[in-house]
């Protein structure tokens, strides 16, 4: 299999590419200027921005999945990028894809109907961050595409545990904090066994 990597700089897609490179898997990563990577005999490297379309035309070209790890940082870098990954895996009618989102889009459990971080579960002042990720979610449920969302509580920089609780479309009860390295094992085994098709998957200790 040959994955295109978004967010491969980033805390979790950083760890999901070292997973998808040690299995022996092929990546294509598009990678920010003046970001760097180490070199691999597997991994091909496109440079350049995932607003533009045609980077990430390049970086999905001659792909079978596709892996997001992008975050906000305080702009609107996912609703963008998300539009022309999609655009780009149909194009090319590349179905998979999985990303990494936040617990503030599943469902609420107080709140039926409502996505969590515009619920009373919520303790986010600010919610630009996840009305971005929202946008994401929105845009994956309208596509065509066989897609997953992994959903994770407060990521913390902290050793992987190896256990952990997940749930289709909620986050796991009193769940507070995750590892961005339990977090990444979880995509990665969503991605290579075809796991949690069209859902959000809230993860959490």
């Amino acid at each position: 299999m040959k994955i295109a990597i978004f967010g491969a700089t980033g805390r979790v897609g950083s760890i999901f590419m070292q997973h998808a490179l040690d299995e022996g898997y092929e990546v294509q990563a598009l990678i920010r200027k003046g970001r760097d990577v180490t070199p691999h005999e597997n991994l091909t490297i496109i440079r350049g921005d995932v607003t533009n379309i045609e980077d990430v035309n390049q970086t999905i070209d001659g792909c079978d999945a596709v892996f997001s790890g992008l975050n906000t940082d305080g702009t609107t870098t996912l609703s963008q990028s998300i539009a022309h990954i999609i655009e780009v895996m149909e194009n090319k009618k590349i179905d998979r894809i999985v990303t990494i989102g936040t617990a503030g889009i599943v469902e609420s459990r107080v709140e039926p109907g409502k996505l969590r971080y515009l619920s009373s579960e919520s303790r986010q002042r600010v919610k630009f961050a996840a009305g971005e990720h929202e946008k994401v979610y929105r845009a994956l449920a309208e596509s065509g595409l066989d897609w997953t969302i992994i959903c994770p509580t407060a990521l913390v920089s902290e050793p992987r545990v190896g256990v952990y609780r997940y749930e289709k479309d909620y986050l796991p009860l009193d769940g507070r904090r995750i590892s961005i390295y339990d977090t990444a094992d979880l995509a990665f085994e969503a991605l290579r066994e075809h796991l949690f098709t069209h859902k959000r998957v809230g993860i959490a200790y």
